[in-house]
């Protein structure tokens, strides 16, 4: 997915604004299906979600205490979806 196709959602207060009615916390993204990459002091570092990707296999941790924003592919707009739901 190009890059102009992911939805960057800045983190307020450990949350970010995944729907218009509804905050996740931070936490969330780590497990989620969509997230991709969380900036983190200015760079983007691969999402610990992707674990489980049979083409990234990234296995990094990520200080969510740094993050400034997520870099999104929900552009269906469903919202957070744990990857626990697929490998379980």
């Amino acid at each position: 997915m190009p890059d102009e196709e992911y939805r960057i959602i800045p983190v307020i207060k450990g949350r970010v604004q995944c729907l218009p009615d509804k905050k996740e916390p931070l936490e969330n993204c780590s497990f989620c299906v969509h997230c991709r990459e969380f900036l983190v002091d200015g760079k983007y570092v691969k999402s610990p979600s992707l674990a489980y990707c049979t083409k990234c296999r990234i296995t990094e941790k990520v200080d969510l205490s740094k993050a400034e924003a997520v870099k999104c592919a929900d552009r269906q707009r469903g919202g957070f979806h744990s990857i626990t739901n697929i490998i379980s």
